[in-house]
């Protein structure tokens, strides 16, 4: 069983034992070792025969048994029978923004609610709110995230949905007979999350590959299987999901005009197709083939092959939306887009000083790995005492710390100090001035109080962004992707102040965030607001999500000029040092 799986698994059984009441201690245990298999830094089979899995902090002797039970066997009797104890709808009801497992099993006691239907029911004929603990507004908040639930359907992340695909990529691609296989759809698009899963593949017979794949053992249900497309179901990350995969096969002299089509999007798609016939052709998922008499077909190996034959440069697949990219393509004026490569460094990163899993030695060993120039540290500020935020002595000890490590690092890497301030309900900060002032740089976010008024919020963030010893606002909408939606704020306006102050704006790369998005992003980089891509990484293995950061700034069309933290150590420190004495 892969590690994400298996993580998964440990965090399904803490959230039962929840439910079932069980010690929050013994719950958490759960939690704690899934976190620890996520951000684990080797390859999990190998830890196991090396013995080094048991030396991993947060997976004790009786988790550790279950662990490697669950990667030798795929298979765990505790967790099943945990399972069985449990109506399958039940779990199904954590999916509802601000619904947790000491509200589940409340209302299970009290309503007998056991499904997401039972529960809707009892919110609308006004039962939730009297039981005890909840009222008229809890009763209103959970009819309103059964709404939100609605809204996102059946989608997945797109982190996850890259973890399904890959090995269904792998295998593909091993079949005798397949030339080449790529996933298409939004995916290819780099979009924040999936509705579903295509797969393409090029081979003269596509028909064995096809009965390969769905007697493929992690294949819950075959949907369909035909000659040349087969659909299935793949469990999810989730134990009440299953997330549909299409494989389709053509032939490799159709597979340019395939992976075009089952790309996307669909606006993009019809664009294209009415420049082919302008041009006398017809396009299809198969050929570009004449349209009428006195027009010849064009042959395409590959997809730049296929925009030249319609007098364009090559748009990637991120950029596909009918949103100018015609009329960039055409004039040749697309942008070169920003790769993970171009980034030197970032910021927004916590350790064990405040909600971290890594030491500061071991983010900055994890940044050097990577190739990163420098990293910043921004653990959490006083008033986030659930997050261990740092009172003001403990950030003077920071400080010191960080000097030292950087004494041995020489002029090839460096760690920068910094904090992710909160911004108070009134807008100011949680640290004063002359505190802030000893930073490197700022990151000023929203972690309380998400039910203001549009108005109120919007100002808040605002009177945040004046403040001149902030550097960047982190997540700006405090969205958390299928799970929980923005707070009411007027993003124009907040770009405006941006732009104004002199304030970034983070890309938060958290792939369960990816925030600030795409539209808005392209939207505050016309406007002149500087864009820096930031992890919010809480483990070693969390800087690898700046790669979902860059997919984000790729979709807003940004360039490598356009991002913050792609610029030398040198250059960085220079102009963190400048924003520094422009605020004093």
């Amino acid at each position: 069983m892969e590690t994400a799986k298996i993580a998964q698994v440990l965090d399904d059984m803490g959230t039962i034992l929840e439910v079932q009441g069980e010690n929050p201690f013994r719950c958490r245990a759960y939690h704690n070792a899934a976190q620890a298999l996520r951000g684990l830094p080797g390859d999990l089979t190998e830890m196991i025969a090396d013995g080094s899995l048991a030396e991993v902090p947060g997976i004790g002797e009786t988790l550790h048994a279950k662990v490697v039970q669950l990667a030798t066997t795929g298979s765990l009797p505790a967790y099943e029978k945990l399972r069985a104890q449990t109506p399958p709808g039940l779990l199904a009801l954590l999916r509802v923004p601000g619904v947790g497992p000491k509200k589940i099993k409340a209302l299970h006691e009290a309503l007998d609610v056991k499904s997401l239907a039972d529960l809707r029911a009892a919110g609308e004929s006004g039962r939730i709110a009297k039981v005890k603990g909840f009222g008229a507004k809890t009763e209103a908040n959970i009819l309103e995230g059964i709404g939100f639930l609605e809204t996102t359907g059946g989608r997945i992340l797109r982190h996850e949905a890259l973890a399904l695909v890959a090995p269904i990529l792998e295998f593909v691609r091993g079949r005798p007979g397949v030339t080449r296989a790529e996933a298409c759809g939004s995916l290819r698009r780099r979009a924040e999350t999936v509705g579903d899963l295509d797969v393409l593949f090029a081979a003269d017979e596509p028909g064995p590959v096809l009965d390969a794949f769905v007697k493929l053992p992690q294949v819950a249900k075959v949907l369909g299987h035909g000659p040349t497309k087969a659909s299935v179901l793949l469990p999810g990350f989730r134990t009440d999901q299953f997330v549909q995969c299409d494989l389709r096969g053509v032939a490799d002299d159709q597979f340019a005009f395939a992976l075009h089509y089952f790309t996307g999007s669909k606006a993009h798609n019809i664009a294209m197709r009415k420049r082919a016939l302008a041009r006398g052709l017809s396009l299809n998922e198969y050929a570009l083939s004449a349209a009428k008499d006195g027009a010849k077909g064009v042959a395409c190996r590959d997809e730049p092959e296929l925009f030249r034959a319609l007098d364009l440069d090559y748009v990637p697949p991120e950029l596909r939306e009918d949103a100018g990219e015609f009329d960039a393509a055409e004039s040749g004026s697309l942008p070169r887009l920003i790769e993970p490569g171009d980034l030197t460094g970032t910021f927004h990163c916590h350790s064990d000083w405040s909600d971290g899993d890594a030491t500061l030695e071991e983010m900055a060993e994890g940044a050097r790995a990577m190739g990163l120039q420098y990293l910043g540290i921004g653990d959490h500020s006083r008033s986030l005492a659930m997050a261990r935020g740092l009172t003001i002595e403990r950030v003077r000890e920071q400080w010191a710390r960080i000097d030292a490590l950087n004494a041995g690092f020489g002029d090839d890497f460096r760690l920068f100090k910094g904090t992710e301030c909160d911004i108070l309900g009134d807008g100011s900060l949680d640290f004063p001035d002359d505190v802030l002032a000893g930073f490197d740089y700022v990151v000023a976010s929203v972690h309380s109080r998400f039910k203001m008024s549009r108005a109120e919020m919007t100002a808040r963030i605002i009177r945040a962004i004046a403040n001149p010893h902030v550097t960047m606002l982190g997540h700006a909408t405090g969205r958390l992707l299928l799970s929980r939606a923005s707070y009411e704020v007027d993003l124009d306006a907040v770009i405006d102040a941006a732009a104004e102050h002199r304030t970034m704006i983070e890309i938060n790369a958290s792939p369960y965030r990816l925030d600030l998005d795409a539209v808005h992003c392209r939207r505050a980089r016309k406007k002149g607001v500087t864009i820096v891509i930031n992890p919010d990484a809480h483990s070693v293995a969390g800087l690898g999500d700046l790669r979902y950061g860059v997919d984000v700034a790729r979709r807003a069309w940004l360039t490598k000029e356009d991002v913050f933290n792609t610029a030398p150590l040198p250059q960085i420190a220079e102009r963190l040092a400048s924003l520094r004495e422009g605020a004093r």
